[in-house]
Protein backbone atom coordinates (compact mmCIF):
# COMPACT_ATOMS: atom_id res chain seq x y z
CA UNK A 1 0.00 0.00 0.00
CA UNK A 2 1.38 3.61 -0.99
CA UNK A 3 -0.13 7.20 -0.51
CA UNK A 4 0.75 9.39 -3.48
CA UNK A 5 1.20 12.94 -2.56
CA UNK A 6 1.99 15.32 -5.60
CA UNK A 7 3.31 18.82 -5.51
CA UNK A 8 3.19 21.14 -7.99
CA UNK A 9 6.60 21.89 -9.62
CA UNK A 10 6.49 25.70 -9.70
CA UNK A 11 5.68 25.95 -5.76
CA UNK A 12 8.59 27.30 -3.84
CA UNK A 13 10.82 24.61 -1.90
CA UNK A 14 9.86 25.99 1.26
CA UNK A 15 5.98 26.07 1.02
CA UNK A 16 6.48 22.65 -1.07
CA UNK A 17 7.31 21.11 2.29
CA UNK A 18 4.66 22.84 4.27
CA UNK A 19 2.24 21.27 1.39
CA UNK A 20 3.51 17.99 2.01
CA UNK A 21 3.16 18.32 5.98
CA UNK A 22 -0.17 19.18 5.37
CA UNK A 23 -1.12 16.98 2.65
CA UNK A 24 -0.07 13.82 4.90
CA UNK A 25 -1.87 15.00 7.54
CA UNK A 26 -5.24 15.96 5.35
CA UNK A 27 -5.26 12.93 3.79
CA UNK A 28 -4.68 10.87 7.10
CA UNK A 29 -7.87 12.23 8.52
CA UNK A 30 -10.19 12.34 5.65
CA UNK A 31 -9.97 8.56 4.68
CA UNK A 32 -8.36 7.21 8.45
CA UNK A 33 -11.82 5.06 9.15
CA UNK A 34 -11.87 3.57 5.65
CA UNK A 35 -10.12 -0.51 5.44
CA UNK A 36 -7.74 1.12 3.31
CA UNK A 37 -6.03 3.64 5.57
CA UNK A 38 -6.12 0.88 8.56
CA UNK A 39 -4.34 -1.67 6.53
CA UNK A 40 -1.61 0.90 5.30
CA UNK A 41 -1.40 2.23 8.51
CA UNK A 42 -0.51 -1.36 10.04
CA UNK A 43 2.35 -0.64 8.05
CA UNK A 44 4.97 -0.35 6.14
CA UNK A 45 3.25 2.71 5.39
CA UNK A 46 4.96 3.80 2.29
CA UNK A 47 4.47 7.36 0.79
CA UNK A 48 5.47 8.39 -2.36
CA UNK A 49 6.16 12.69 -3.08
CA UNK A 50 6.11 13.71 -6.64
CA UNK A 51 6.88 16.83 -8.24
CA UNK A 52 4.58 17.52 -11.20
CA UNK A 53 3.57 19.97 -13.77
CA UNK A 54 0.17 21.68 -13.68
CA UNK A 55 -1.43 19.66 -16.54
CA UNK A 56 -0.08 16.54 -14.37
CA UNK A 57 -1.71 17.76 -11.21
CA UNK A 58 -5.04 18.93 -13.05
CA UNK A 59 -4.95 15.31 -14.70
CA UNK A 60 -4.64 13.32 -11.12
CA UNK A 61 -7.60 15.63 -9.89
CA UNK A 62 -9.36 13.04 -12.27
CA UNK A 63 -8.79 10.33 -9.98
CA UNK A 64 -10.82 9.58 -7.04
CA UNK A 65 -9.96 9.88 -3.11
CA UNK A 66 -7.89 12.91 -3.10
CA UNK A 67 -7.51 15.79 -1.02
CA UNK A 68 -6.57 19.52 -2.69
CA UNK A 69 -4.31 21.26 -0.39
CA UNK A 70 -4.09 25.29 -1.26
CA UNK A 71 -1.69 27.65 0.49
CA UNK A 72 -3.09 31.23 1.57
CA UNK A 73 0.50 32.64 1.55
CA UNK A 74 0.44 32.74 -2.54
CA UNK A 75 -3.17 33.61 -3.13
CA UNK A 76 -5.27 30.11 -2.32
CA UNK A 77 -3.24 28.41 -5.01
CA UNK A 78 -3.73 25.02 -5.17
CA UNK A 79 -0.10 23.59 -4.35
CA UNK A 80 -0.70 19.52 -3.41
CA UNK A 81 -2.89 16.63 -3.74
CA UNK A 82 -2.68 13.29 -1.72
CA UNK A 83 -4.51 10.41 -2.23
CA UNK A 84 -6.08 7.74 -0.50
CA UNK A 85 -3.41 4.64 0.56
CA UNK A 86 -3.89 2.12 -2.26
CA UNK A 87 -2.39 -1.18 -3.44
CA UNK A 88 -3.20 -0.70 -7.57
CA UNK A 89 -2.69 3.02 -9.13
CA UNK A 90 -3.77 4.27 -12.23
CA UNK A 91 -1.13 4.47 -15.27
CA UNK A 92 0.21 7.60 -15.08
CA UNK A 93 1.48 7.26 -11.28
CA UNK A 94 3.94 4.89 -12.91
CA UNK A 95 5.74 8.04 -14.89
CA UNK A 96 5.47 10.45 -12.57
CA UNK A 97 8.63 11.69 -10.92
CA UNK A 98 9.60 11.41 -7.32
CA UNK A 99 10.50 14.58 -5.26
CA UNK A 100 14.59 15.55 -4.99
CA UNK A 101 15.82 18.39 -5.41
CA UNK A 102 19.31 18.74 -7.15
CA UNK A 103 22.39 17.75 -5.26
CA UNK A 104 24.74 21.39 -4.46
CA UNK A 105 27.77 21.46 -6.20
CA UNK A 106 31.18 21.44 -4.40
CA UNK A 107 33.46 24.48 -5.18
CA UNK A 108 36.16 23.27 -7.17
CA UNK A 109 38.62 21.22 -6.10
CA UNK A 110 36.40 20.89 -2.46
CA UNK A 111 36.06 17.43 -1.35
CA UNK A 112 33.59 16.17 1.13
CA UNK A 113 35.84 14.42 4.14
Amino acid sequence: MKMYILVRDDIPLGFAMVAVAHASLAGYLKFQESPEVKEWLSGPFFKAVCKVNPKEFENAKLVPDHVVLTESALGNQEVAIVFKPRIEWPKMFKFLKLYREAPSVSPAGATDA
